[in-house]
């Protein structure tokens, strides 16, 4: 995987928070943080702390809760909220909303308490989209919760990404590509493209090293340029 260039003499050496770094995107983006000097914690529930990656810190703690969450905040400049469910299916709606939303709702919670805040990095998904819908509403009340909240948040907004495990869809490349040549379905095939993992991580480490003001949201077309 291409991966962010070490760390130059500009990066501003940063704490970041990682809840469900344990997981596909999560263990992509942790060493690449380590390598440009970053300093890492990760959230683990308890009886899972084996599973913390090498090289950072461990701090148990519910990412269902916002009590767990807040162990995890002290010293943090950037929080990257990556808790989901795995392999998300329409058959998975009822997890979506016990998990991933439970889970924002108590990072929310937890950040708005904190003091100073920390930038809050949220993985969404892309939107509008024509399936997944139960998937895209609660990630849709993520960011309407984080807009709500008044804090500084980055909200990146992928819709597959393409990696180890994750690449089935490189069939459907062919199909997108005859949408964007029609220009009526161009802005669809360009907010519903794929990106890599190595895209995906770029776009993350940028919202670390690169606080917003307010909300920003960062579409497929800004992940792959990022």
């Amino acid at each position: 995987m291409s991966e962010p260039t070490a760390k130059s003499a500009s990066v501003v050496s940063r704490s970041v928070l990682i809840t469900g770094g344990t997981g596909y995107l999560g263990q992509a983006l942790v060493p690449v943080l380590l390598s440009r000097g970053h300093r890492v914690r990760v959230l683990v529930r308890s009886g899972s702390e084996r599973k913390t990656p090498a090289g950072v810190e461990g701090v148990t703690g519910d990412p269902l809760d916002a009590a767990g969450v807040r162990t995890g905040l002290i010293g943090i400049d950037a929080v990257v909220h990556l808790v989901g469910v795995p392999k998300p299916s329409p058959a998975k709606a009822r997890q979506f909303r016990e998990i991933d939303l439970v889970s924002i709702q108590a990072t929310v919670s937890a950040v708005e308490r904190a003091a100073p805040r920390p930038h809050l990095i949220y993985l969404s998904v892309a939107q509008p989209a024509p399936v997944m819908q139960a998937y895209v509403a609660v990630r849709r009340e993520g960011e309407a919760l984080i807009a709500a909240s008044g804090l500084d948040a980055t909200c990146l907004r992928p819709w597959y990404v393409l990696g180890p495990g994750h690449r089935w869809p490189w069939v459907l490349l062919p199909f997108f590509a005859l949408l964007r040549w029609i220009p009526a379905t161009r802005a669809t095939a360009d907010r519903l493209g794929f990106v890599t993992l190595a895209q995906m991580v770029r776009a993350l480490v940028r919202a670390v090293e690169q606080p917003a003001h307010g909300v920003r949201v960062i579409d497929v077309p800004e992940i792959r340029r990022a």
